[in-house]
């Protein structure tokens, strides 16, 4: 059936292939195995439910968190030409008897609900007198305690699934999961682990940067004003500060909304309402504008302020692109932001075991502001997924400075820890080094420590940045709770004695990365908007951002051709096809110069393929020859429009493959044997433990060389 799975894809929603994970999903819910689908954001996770849902009999029951998002996933769904549709508490009891009326008579396929529905014995007898064959909980990581939005009424979803006399296959679906958490979802609605597919987390389209430093309010309108065309939001940690950021860029003269617990429930209606119908451009907001916002072409996401955790930031950092267009994740740090979120924090009631695990989830997203190792890569971590290669172009990876020197700064802040018997944090640690007169630092006699004055050129706040620093690097420990202590960890103790060295690169403003869109793309937007202000539902539902974007490309002029355009369905093309391309047709007329560059763009683009198709070489070999014309990494990569990590990959095959001799290219002989004696201690794999061992300007290339060129000596 997988291949009539694929003429659904294509039919309904314009695509020639399924995506990572994608078929094997749906392969086993046809099959009727119980499935967990662990899928970044945008990966493509409702087309795993949404396509079977076409070829099962019955109706699919969806389980969805936020009612605020049905109706969008039900316009989206019906504008494809599938019948869908919702029932929660924003309907009438009549319109609830009538959407229930019109399942029985078998009208649609897929059906959404709110977990709390389920707690209904009415309901569920409702649902017995229908037939469902799937059930999709999205979201599903609010079944665990151990995840970042918990909710209850999820717990009841598998006592309440047993009650169907359907015996339905059970999806579970999320984008947010710790390895604790996948656990969890697996036990509680009776997955097997082997029908987990987990695709990764990673987001390729995705380009995060952390500031740190900034003048925050003043970098934030300088960044909306310069991209005003594109939309964005800008998430606060509290209600005041949300009024603050909206009041100051609606002054700018900004397209600018607003959303907060505070408001009223209409308010926060008419200010989404408005944001996802490109109405406003930016949303400056809380954590309540909750998870999947189903908005594809939100292009930036700047955190004003740190989130609670790592999986609170990944989920709203991943709002952006979801159309997998590039998008930007901008952090902004300062560190009263720690103390706000720890006042958040001790305001909620838990059990002390949860009370620990969210300090610890902070302190992980504290050491993620303060890494210098590729953010990305720190992402993936946390959530179980190592990867050797750095990302390549997030604003750690694409630093390129000279890193110093900063041991012997490290060793003094060590030692000033242990003459302080490791039983304080950093407030009072900073405060001894740089000579402060505190009144505690008196009491304790701290300041007749040798240690105390050691850094009195700097301020307290750059010598805590510092702490920080070491604290994500490894080299201090943290224990405790609300008040937590610093420890000299094991590595920290190599730092002392002299056997490790400690590098640091100064701070970093980050320039932003989006381009001004084209004449073309900015008209077919135009056009768009007026559509789907006509028929009342959000742009996106219309055609993505990728979609428009593809057109402008492609520039089609008939059926067949509009067929062909990524995420253009028939029920879309006989919908829009003939607006769409009599626009891109009146845009065109006597706009040769628009047609010449996007020929010269398309041509540098697609050229590297055109090669290969011609000679049908793989494709490392394409960068062989072109390696071999003394280009260097980064032009090969330019050139050929892939990362320098599959271009370093290319070369070290064409050595392993015996068309090199000459390792120079990698390492000098001194670089060669500090790479062995790495190896040597921490074994080779995986190869961030090798990393750590060596100065900074030894690369993962190197490494990599080194390991291939050991492996043929052994063959």
């Amino acid at each position: 059936m997988l291949r009539e799975a694929q003429d659904v894809l294509k039919q309904y929603f314009g695509y020639g292939e399924f995506r990572n994970g994608q078929a094997e999903i749906i392969s086993n819910i046809l099959s009727g195995r119980n499935t967990a689908g662990i899928m970044p954001t945008g990966g493509g996770k409702s087309i795993c439910y949404q396509v079977p849902a076409m070829l099962l009999d019955g109706i699919t029951l969806v389980i969805s968190p936020l009612i605020s998002l049905m109706k969008d996933q039900v316009d989206s769904l019906t504008f494809q030409g599938i019948p869908a549709t919702y029932i929660n508490s924003t309907l009438s009891a009549g319109e609830v008897e009538q959407r229930m009326e019109e399942i029985s008579l078998g009208e649609y396929k897929l059906l959404y609900i709110a977990p709390e529905r389920l707690e209904s014995s009415q309901f569920i007898k409702f649902l017995n007198s229908v037939n469902i064959p799937l059930v999709a909980v999205d979201e599903a990581h609010c079944l665990s305690q151990w995840g970042h939005d918990f909710r209850p009424s999820y717990l009841g979803i598998n006592h309440a699934v047993n009650q169907l006399s359907s015996n339905p296959v059970i999806l579970a679906l999320t984008a947010t999961a710790t390895p604790q958490v996948q656990i969890d979802i697996l036990n509680h609605l009776q997955i097997p682990s082997e029908n987990k597919v987990l695709t990764g987390f990673q987001r390729n389209n995705l380009f995060f940067n952390v500031l740190k430093g900034e003048d925050r309010k003043r970098w934030v309108g300088e960044y909306v004003q310069k991209n005003r065309q594109q939309p964005g939001i800008i998430y606060c940690a509290t209600r005041k500060e949300v009024e603050n950021v909206h009041a100051y860029l609606e002054k700018k003269g900004m397209s600018v909304g607003k959303y907060h617990g505070g408001l009223s429930d209409s308010l926060r209606l008419d200010q989404q309402e408005a944001f996802l119908n490109d109405s406003i451009m930016v949303m400056v907001a809380t954590n309540a504008f909750g998870m999947g916002i189903n908005k594809s072409n939100v292009r930036y996401v700047l955190h004003y302020q740190i989130p609670k955790n790592m999986e609170a930031y990944y989920q709203e950092a991943g709002r952006a692109g979801r159309d997998g267009v590039e998008s930007e994740c901008i952090l902004l740090f300062s560190p009263q932001d720690i103390q706000t979120q720890r006042y958040i924090l001790e305001q909620n009631v838990m059990s002390q075991e949860l009370h620990q695990n969210e300090l610890q989830k902070l302190r992980d997203m504290v050491d993620f502001v303060h890494t210098e190792s590729c953010l990305q890569n720190y992402i993936l971590s946390y959530f179980g997924e190592e990867i050797d290669e750095e990302c390549g172009h997030c604003s750690n990876c694409l630093d390129d400075r000279e890193s110093e020197d900063v041991t012997v700064k490290a060793q003094m802040v060590l030692s000033c820890m242990m003459r302080m018997n490791e039983r304080f944090g950093t407030s009072l640690i900073s405060g001894v080094l740089t000579g402060s007169k505190g009144k505690k630092i008196k009491d304790f006699r701290f300041d007749t420590l040798s240690t105390y004055g050691l850094l009195k050129g700097e301020s307290q706040k750059e010598v805590g940045l510092f702490i920080d620093y070491l604290i994500a690097e490894g080299i201090i420990d943290v224990e405790g709770g609300s008040y937590p202590i610093l420890k000299v960890s094991a590595k920290g103790k190599e730092v002392l004695l002299g056997d490790r060295k400690v590098y640091r690169k100064k701070l970093v403003n980050a320039a932003p990365r989006l381009s001004n869109d084209d004449e073309l793309f900015l008209a077919l937007r135009t056009l768009r908007k007026s559509i789907a202000d006509e028929e009342g539902v959000p742009p996106f539902v219309i055609f993505s951002d990728k979609t428009l974007h593809d057109m402008c490309m492609k520039q089609p002029s008939n059926d067949i051709e509009f067929l062909n355009v990524s995420g253009v369905g028939e029920s879309k093309l006989k919908r829009y096809g003939e607006m769409f391309m009599n626009e891109i047709r009146s845009f065109l007329k006597g706009n040769e110069e628009y047609t010449r560059k996007v020929e010269q763009k398309e041509s540098r683009e697609s050229s590297p393929r055109k090669v290969r198709a011609q000679t049908d070489e793989p494709s490392h070999m394409v960068t062989l020859q072109l390696f071999t014309e003394n280009k260097s990494i980064k032009q090969i990569a330019a050139t050929r429009d892939m990362s320098t990590a599959t271009i370093e990959n290319h070369i070290i095959r064409s050595y392993e493959e015996g068309r090199f001799h000459d390792w120079s290219i990698f390492f000098t002989d001194e670089e060669e044997s500090m790479i062995a004696s790495a190896v040597n201690k921490v074994g080779e794999k995986p190869l961030k433990p090798i990393k750590e061992e060596l100065p900074p300007e030894i690369t993962y290339f190197q490494i990599k060389g080194y390991l291939a060129k050991q492996k043929m000596e052994n063959e």
